[in-house]
Order: structure tokens, then C-alpha cells, then sequence
């Protein structure tokens, strides 16, 4: 419906950087995460997988993100489909991906995220990338050589369906956001979902590398709030929703009880 409208938007990049003037022609230099450095490229990393026969060969490639506690992985295959993405803010949440709770097992994993066509990792502060990479490149590889699903029982969601009961400005918004926002934000290993609009506030939810990234909150201000007001005046603010809600008992009791046969089978 609002394709046509939203046809001559220009990208969040060139809003930052062109004459509007809503934003600023020099933005803060602590502005990265929508802000992407022409330099940076995606570092190859050839590995072998060594599994019994037949013998599997990978080439996965890493690349850097604002976040310098975070790391995207590309392994050269699909793990979501098209538009999709699924944030493991913790060990808990990962019940329903088979990949995401082998990278949890990784020593000095903090958070797990997965796109269309990579995974991010987050790390906890004091561990370090040359201990975690190695088992981050082998985890990856024996699993998708092992023919598993990604994901068993519980489907990605990106926040951005247009429902049928959302007015015009929460459409408008939606639109904005899966159009010129996420793909951007994607790119850095990460994305932005929506979670409500109320009274002129927008309340996003940042994952993957922009959810602990430290210019987070000037990456909602000076790009997505600024983009959201130019082109919705209804729009009087963005702010920050920390959806970390309590794990459900029962699931966490399930997960240990993985954890455990997992580990007996290991000690056989």
C-alpha cells in the first residue's frame, strides 16, 4: 500500500549525509552503526571440517561490526530464510535452534543471532576472538555438514508484518523500518525490530552486535528517529525497549536436562 509512497525515499545514508536538515552534514564520530566505514571489508577464512568420510571442506568468512564485541560470520549458505532473523539473547532462549546452542556451549560466547545469510556472535568482554573464532569456525561447519535444521520448533519473526489492524502512521512506520532501516542495520551483523507506538513514541528493540553496541542509542537518535520524523511528523521520539523477559521455568529445567545427556555422551 505504501510502496509507492516510499518509492523515492532515499537510503538512511544518504539522509545522514545529504543536505536535510534534520541531520546534521557532520555527524558524531561515536555514529557508527548505520554509519559504514568504505573500507571495511569481509576477511576470508578458509577451513576444513574433519569429519568421518566423505570429507567436507568450508569457506566461511568473518567480518567486523561497530561493535568490537561482536563478530559476523558468513558461512556461504542460507541459514534463515529471506528477511528473517532470530536474536539468543541467552543460553536459555536457544531451546529451539540446534546451531545456536552448540555456539553456546563455546566458552566466552555471551549471545547468539542469526540473518538470512550469517550469525553473529557477541562475546563477553574479557574473552578473546583468537580463543573463540577456531571453535566458532568448527561448530558451524560439522552442523550445517550434519544436514540439521537451523531451527525445530518456533519460527523467526522480524517485527515488521503489516497487520491488519495497524493505523496508517504504524504502517507508515513499519514500512520505513523494513524498507531503508533493517537492511542497513543487517549489514552491521544486527537489526531493529518494532516493538509499539504509543502517544508519538516508537519503541524499537536492538539485536545481534547493535544490542550491546556503545553508540547504540546515537545510532536511534541521529539515524532512525531523525529518518522516522523527516518522513512522519507524528513520530515525536524513538526509544529503546529492553525485552529480557523472565525464562519460563519449565524451560529451563528442559535445557538442563539437555545439557546433561549431551554431557554424558561426551564423557562415553
Amino acid at each position: 500500500m505504501f510502496r509507492n509512497t516510499l518509492k523515492n525515499v532515499p537510503s538512511l545514508r544518504a539522509l545522514l549525509y545529504g543536505t536535510q536538515k534534520v541531520v546534521s552534514q557532520m555527524p558524531p564520530k561515536s555514529f557508527t552503526s548505520l554509519q559504514k566505514s568504505p573500507l571495511r571489508r569481509a576477511v576470508p577464512v578458509a577451513a576444513t571440517c574433519h569429519l568421518p568420510q566423505p570429507h567436507r571442506t568450508m569457506f566461511i568468512q568473518t567480518q567486523d561490526t561497530p561493535n568490537p564485541d561482536s563478530l559476523k560470520f558468513l558461512p556461504g549458505v542460507a541459514v534463515l530464510e529471506k528477511g528473517q532473523t532470530m536474536d539468543f539473547p541467552t543460553q536459555a532462549a536457544a531451546l529451539c535452534s540446534p546451531l545456536a546452542k552448540l555456539l553456546f556451549r563455546i566458552e566466552g560466547v555471551r549471545s547468539v543471532f542469526f540473518g538470512p545469510e550469517f550469525v553473529t556472535i557477541s562475546k563477553q568482554e574479557d574473552a578473546e576472538w583468537r580463543l573463540i573464532k577456531p571453535e566458532v569456525f568448527a561448530v558451524i561447519m560439522d552442523f550445517f555438514a550434519s544436514g540439521l535444521p537451523v531451527v525445530t520448533d518456533a519460527k523467526p519473526t522480524g517485527g515488521t508484518q503489516i497487520n491488519e489492524d495497524d493505523d496508517e502512521t504504524v504502517q507508515m512506520i513499519k514500512e520505513l523500518l523494513d524498507t531503508r532501516i533493517r537492511p542497513t542495520v543487517q549489514e552491521d551483523g544486527g537489526d531493529i525490530i518494532f516493538m509499539g507506538y504509543e502517544e508519538g513514541v516508537v519503541k524499537l528493540k536492538m539485536q545481534g552486535s547493535c544490542s550491546s553496541c556503545p553508540s547504540s542509542i546515537v545510532t536511534l537518535k541521529n539515524g532512525v528517529q531523525n529518518m522516522l520524523q523527516f518522513y512522519i511528523p507524528e513520530v515525536v521520539s524513538v526509544e529503546q525497549v529492553d525485552d529480557l523477559r523472565p525464562v519460563d521455568e519449565i524451560a529451563e529445567k528442559e535445557f538442563e536436562k539437555l545439557e546433561s545427556k549431551m554431557k554424558q555422551k561426551e564423557d562415553k
